[in-house]
């Protein structure tokens, strides 16, 4: 059993392969946290210790006993207002304007198989894969009920957290702030590694020593964000790619959220994840419940690489649905930075015979071919095809597109609205914006208030009608702008953020359920909203809507600590790069997109003929690796951040193959050489290098590495295809 309950002491363990979680119902009802981390077998509540602490408080329980405080003990859930001053996983405004929950245990209950989250994403597993722990907490003056939710992935090392929290009190109550998921270590001096950015520039790697203090980050744009990813590490401080302990909470969920790190006095540290607490209010009346969104959690004693690929596997086996979890992704072309809004039906046929003769299986119109929507000032929320533009129907277009032998895509923005539309001016009040006031725009666009049902089913209908003009087989979902204007003419204000998020999901959901078949890829301007709620629905994210090849190795470098590659769009561009006016090869480009679902963003008719076979090549390669790279261990070999080469390779599950990728970032005068030094291989196994015909062993290339060759060139790549021999 991965779940055990010892009744004398009523202490909880959740066992993985390798790692236990432990807490501890104590006499007064408190639950307390003991111990996560790798796998222990005693009781760890020896770990607890009590002394008089100064301002310290003292529940009304111990009578004079001062050794005994919320403030210094480390708990399961925190919560305001039961005495302990560090930050709170929850915070209850009762009905008489107090900030109090005092919860206590009232029981449990253990289940097979791992809990589902009515109206959110979650991870999943069969019946034998997974155990659920029920654990119930109660405010007995507000009738507050706090259900902890643990979900037990024993085999992958994995340990979800959900909270239900319930009013069975009289009197409504109004939750400030919840939180999903809080550590709280009685030891240990940590780094925090988070992941920041911008729009074109996400998921830049930053670790930081935990200082007395609170360390955040989070957001309040009503997406996951460009600027802060909802996924985070807390690390030992000498660990490293491949050693030392360390520890990821990954938040299920494409809103608004918040982490929070602190370092108390005591040189104690509590860390949490959930949602943010700006612009949440969510009341509830008698009966009423709010699910806050999961958090998965993993541990590693060896290292950040093997805390990802616990991640990665996941995500790819129980996070990401549908048929194009496991299936070949098709190679597309997207006709954005080939056209832009400048194209018509014949530029997308064109484009198709351009595509069938390099070998792409797909071509995706993108932005410009609805209503009136010649730039990006107008024309969002009117979803009817602009046939004048595309000189023909939909379906028409699509047949002659598949008639050259090529697949079928659209770009969709269904969230948003530009006020220069007929939507809007027949729907003013189905935008987001506050009364009286001028809204703030974002990309000259509003955002729709899909917290509404009425709106949700109205758009849904009409990307529908869309969707059934032909044989559509893809889907580029995007999202251009931060939401502002907090304000639902329908909907309690302090519930927007959350409720808006699910009708999001709701909209997906539907969607995938009416078209099983058809491939969707989450976008928010690139990877503004990459994150594993998104990845429930869509099982791949445009990575960024920056191309440029060197500023994605280090994109991409980031994205690798938790998202598995075939999660990551990933396409070669056109040169002088038009985000940022650098020119790269097109194999090197090419090597940097084959570290996720590969494709192109450029117009093959202005390449040059050596151009188009170099693409027709990168293709076959990708083709002959494409399972390699979906399926097999990830490694990082560098950091692009401060070593000359980006490296990384990919290693079959029998470990007879791998592909291992290096470009070089810098070239000096008299250049030093380069080693790669490779992971995940058999040490005493011989592997072939298909292109050299040398041959290895396995722990040769990993203790040694490879020298690589230094080229009086910019940005040269290698990939080196490694076989077992028999």
């Amino acid at each position: 059993m991965a779940i055990g309950y010892q009744l004398e002491n009523r202490i909880f363990t959740l066992n993985t392969a390798h790692t236990s979680y432990q807490m501890k119902v104590d006499d007064f009802g408190f639950l307390l946290h003991l111990y996560y981390g790798g796998r222990v077998y005693g009781n760890m509540d020896y770990l607890l210790t009590c002394y008089d602490r100064g301002f310290s408080g003292n529940p009304s329980d111990v009578g004079n006993d001062r050794t005994y405080s919320m403030d210094v003990l480390p708990q399961e859930y925190p919560v305001m207002g039961v005495g302990d001053f560090r930050n709170s996983a929850l915070i209850i405004r009762n009905a008489d304007g107090s900030d109090c929950c005092d919860l206590r245990y009232v029981g449990h209950e253990t289940k097979r198989g791992k809990y589902g989250l009515p109206g959110l994403p979650a991870v999943y597993a069969d019946l034998e894969e997974a155990e659920t722990l029920e654990i119930y907490l109660e405010d007995k003056v507000s009738g507050v009920r706090v259900t902890l939710l643990y979900g037990v992935l024993e085999d992958a090392d994995i340990i979800t957290r959900s909270v239900v929290v319930e009013n069975r009190g009289e009197r409504n109550v109004t939750v400030e702030k919840a939180a999903s998921a809080c550590l709280d270590f009685v030891t240990g001096r940590f780094d925090m590694l988070s992941f920041y950015g911008r729009h074109t520039m996400e998921r830049n790697l930053q670790r930081e020593e935990i200082r007395h203090g609170v360390y955040s980050i989070g957001s309040r744009r009503g997406t996951s964000s460009h600027q802060y990813n909802p996924a985070v590490i807390l690390a030992d401080r000498n660990t490293t790619e491949d050693a030392g302990g360390c520890y990821g909470m990954v938040f299920v969920y494409s809103g608004n959220f918040l982490c929070e790190a602190e370092r108390d006095q005591y040189d104690q540290t509590r860390v949490m994840m959930g949602l943010q607490s700006d612009l949440f209010h969510y009341p509830l009346a008698q009966g009423e419940k709010l699910v806050v969104p999961e958090t998965i959690m993993s541990y590693s004693d060896q290292g950040l690489g093997m805390l990802s690929i616990r991640f990665h596997e996941c995500i790819r086996d129980h996070l990401c649905r549908g048929k194009f979890r496991d299936a070949p992704r098709p190679v597309l072309l997207n006709s954005w930075e080939a056209a832009y809004f400048s194209f018509d039906g014949q530029t997308i046929l064109k484009l198709a015979k351009s595509t069938a003769s390099l070998g792409i299986d797909m071509i995706v119109m993108d932005d410009g071919w609805f209503g009136k929507r010649e730039d990006d000032n107008s024309g969002l929320g009117d979803w009817q095809v602009n046939e004048k533009k595309l000189g023909c129907t939909l379906r028409e277009l699509i047949e002659k597109v598949n008639d050259e032998g090529v697949k079928f895509g659209i770009w969709i923005e269904p969230e948003m609205v530009s006020e220069d539309s007929e939507l809007y001016r027949k729907h003013p009040d189905w935008a987001l914006r506050i009364p009286g006031r001028e809204p703030v725009r974002g990309r000259n666009q509003l955002v729709l208030d899909f917290s509404r049902a009425e709106v949700r089913e109205y758009i849904f209908g009409e990307i529908c009608r869309i969707l059934d003009q032909g044989k559509i087989e893809f889907v580029k979902w995007d999202m251009n702008r931060s939401i502002v204007d907090v304000f639902s003419m329908e909907n309690c204000q302090g519930k927007v953020t959350y409720d808006y998020m699910l009708g999001v999901y709701d909209f997906l959901e539907k969607l995938i359920e009416r078209y099983p078949d058809m491939l969707i890829e989450g976008c928010s301007g690139g990877g503004g909203r990459f994150d594993a709620g998104m990845l429930y629905y869509t099982p791949q994210i445009w990575c960024s809507d920056n191309t440029d090849a060197l500023d994605r190795l280090r994109i991409q470098y980031g994205t690798s600590f938790f998202y598995p590659a075939l999660t990551v769009g990933s396409h070669v561009s056109a040169v002088p790069n038009h985000q940022t006016g650098r020119s790269v090869s097109m194999h090197t480009r090419g090597v940097v997109a084959m570290a996720g679902a590969f494709g192109y963003e450029l117009d093959p008719e202005k390449l040059a003929e050596d151009e188009k076979e170099a693409v027709r090549e990168q293709i076959r390669q990708y083709k002959r690796q494409e399972e390699l790279i979906r399926r097999g261990r990830y490694y990082r070999l560098s950091n692009p951040f401060t070593q000359a080469c980006a490296a990384w390779m990919f290693v079959s599950e029998k470990q007879d193959r791998a592909l291992v990728s290096v470009v070089m970032l810098e070239i000096h005068g008299n250049m030093t050489v380069s080693y790669v030094k490779m992971k995940g291989l058999k040490p005493d196994v011989l592997y072939r290098d298909t292109k050299s015909k040398n041959s290895y062993y396995g722990a040769d290339l990993m203790e040694a590495g490879l020298p690589m060759p230094v080229e009086l060139k910019e940005y040269p790549a290698y990939q080196i295809e490694l076989v077992m021999e028999v």
